[in-house]
């Protein structure tokens, strides 16, 4: 293989709320840490052990917005992205360094907005959100090729 890969795939809790910074032009990005977990048996005490990772995760635009609005502290999360590491000077003059993992896919696997959005609609009469029937004008096990 001629190539490199730098490819990240992970399944976690969010730490925190994703923390949103601007920028002048419209840009923006949104930073949180997600949490996965490794569980074992020690053999010696035969305890059960977890051992906690934490990544911290930076998603831009369009896709922090959306993360801003439905994810919080808690929620589970799969993501792809890749490692990527920087640094900076500090305002007292050290280099600081850290990795971070840039989100370029994402699925929300549970959030607590959408348990709480799906308790609240439970009273309510069920709303049909699809708007278009893809099967329209055709039988059910008809493939479209």
């Amino acid at each position: 293989m001629n190539g490199t890969l730098n490819k990240v795939m992970l399944i976690g809790h969010l730490g925190d709320d994703v923390k949103m910074h601007y920028f002048d032009g419209g840009n923006c990005i949104g930073r949180f840490q997600l949490a996965t977990n490794e569980v074992y048996i020690n053999k010696t005490t035969n305890e059960k052990i977890t051992s906690t990772e934490w990544h911290n995760l930076v998603v831009r635009n369009k896709a922090a917005e959306i993360c801003e609005k439905y994810l919080s502290k808690g929620d589970k999360i799969y993501v792809e992205g890749r490692i990527k590491s920087r640094q900076w000077q500090a305002e007292d003059g050290t280099t600081k360094y850290t990795t971070e993992i840039q989100v370029t896919e994402f699925t929300f696997l549970t959030t607590k907005k959408e348990t709480e959005h799906k308790h609240h609609q439970a009273s309510e009469s069920p709303k049909n959100t699809n708007f278009e029937n893809p099967n329209e004008g055709l039988p059910i096990n008809d493939l479209p090729f």
